[in-house]
């Protein structure tokens, strides 16, 4: 029974962490304390469901022995400080608060756009919606932004202590102040999608839950702004519909990763495509934004029926594209990929060391496993073979790092 209801903590944690918490902040009105009874109750469920066996309703279990923990902690708060006394001032103090749900019909989404407060920088709001609704760790989301988890853990902590001193309200907000947060929580939903898409930490690469749970949010953030939604809404929602219809193919039946070239493209969600592809031209001809071209991308990539199909070129051009209009280390790694497939390897080397020589994606390891692949391509097994383990002592996850110890046994036995 310990291993089953152990096994049932984990897995409602990793699925409903989000939902939760977000419940939980609108029965309390306080986000610190949401995230706290949440634990607490998680760790609860852990301890009692050893002996008393998972409960049939195991997600309001948990929000129910969160809520009576908030409501232990309100008394012992008002009684330290003397604010409370009588027992009808302390119900107002877990008054759900009213919200207007024709408005934001989503507990999760409507506090994804009150954490996305205007009052915090855009970095900060991001990362706290993901630590906060998307369950995600502090490394998880440093990797995201691409800075030490230690610096990701400091702008948490300032993010919170500014929402607490300034007293920033946990209101919705109205459909005409939506478009200053929607950036933020654009990223937000996108960032959450990646985890799902390649997760940081531990065994499996996919993430399904995350994944879902992302292409759902954008679904209602699209829904919410019609009949008019912005094309970066819309190409979100086609990017990461057409990300996910390759989900099937990117493990292999042992949990190893599949590179795209290699993919059983008869897995590939065609459904998922055929819904996505029309998203994606609407969003591009609506004034491409990073979404957008992103979408138009991975269009390309599933409009190919074998990988010799693929139009590199056109892909090239959107990321020429993308690169002059959101510039960033990661849009150049991933254009240098597509320079290799259109010149050659020996030019897109140049740039990939030039981006090294920066210093910005020293600690990336996909920057290490491109250098290595390209060195192989050009029959420099040796400096392959050491990019490889570069990457290797970098990544964080089974199934990528099962896929660079293949490749670098390989170059090994051709660099004798």
């Amino acid at each position: 029974m310990n291993r089953d209801s152990d096994a049932a903590v984990e897995a409602l944690y990793r699925s409903d962490w989000g939902r939760i918490v977000a419940a939980l902040i609108r029965l309390v009105g306080d986000f610190d304390l949401a995230e706290e009874v949440a634990q607490e109750a998680f760790a609860a469920g852990l301890d009692q469901w050893r002996t008393s066996g998972v409960p049939e309703f195991p997600r309001a279990w948990i929000i129910q022995t969160a809520r009576h923990k908030a409501i232990d902690i309100i008394r012992r708060r008002a009684l330290f400080t003397d604010k409370v006394s009588s027992p009808a001032a302390f119900a107002l103090s877990v008054e759900v608060p009213d919200y207007d749900t024709t408005e934001i019909p989503d507990d999760r989404l409507r506090l994804i756009f009150t954490c996305c407060h205007p009052a915090l920088a855009l970095e900060a709001q991001v990362a706290l919606t993901l630590r906060t609704l998307g369950g995600l760790e502090t490394e998880e989301i440093a990797r995201a932004f691409l800075v030490p988890p230690a610096t990701m853990a400091q702008r948490l902590v300032r993010a919170k202590r500014k929402i607490r001193d300034a007293r920033i309200p946990y209101s919705v907000p109205g459909t005409d102040e939506m478009p200053e947060r929607l950036d933020a929580v654009l990223a937000v939903i996108y960032l959450i999608f990646n985890e799902g898409y390649a997760a940081t930490r531990g065994g499996p690469l996919v993430r399904t839950d995350l994944c879902v749970e992302a292409i759902r949010l954008a679904r209602l953030v699209r829904t919410l702004l019609m009949p008019s939604p912005p094309p970066e809404v819309t190409g979100l929602q086609a990017l990461m519909l057409l990300h996910d219809s390759r989900r099937d193919a990117r493990l292999d039946d042992a949990g190893d990763l599949v590179i795209l070239e290699q993919q059983d493209r008869q897995l590939w969600d065609q459904r998922q495509i055929a819904e996505a592809l029309p998203l994606a031209a609407q969003a591009f001809c609506g004034g491409p934004g990073p979404y957008s071209i992103q979408a138009s991308i991975a269009a390309a990539h599933c409009q190919a029926a074998h990988p010799e199909d693929t139009d590199w070129p056109r892909i090239l051009h959107l990321y020429d594209l993308l690169a002059r209009s959101h510039p960033s280390p990661v849009v150049s790694l991933n254009r240098a990929v597509a320079v290799a497939m259109v010149e050659g390897p020996g030019p897109a080397l140049a740039l990939i060391d030039g981006l090294a020589k920066t210093g910005d994606l020293s600690d990336y390891h996909l920057l290490h496993s491109a250098r290595a692949d390209l060195l192989r391509r050009l029959g420099s097994f040796e400096k392959a073979a050491k990019s490889y383990e570069i990457a290797l002592s970098l990544v964080t996850n089974d199934s990528e790092r099962r896929f660079l110890e293949r490749r670098l046994r390989e170059v090994q036995a051709n660099a004798i």
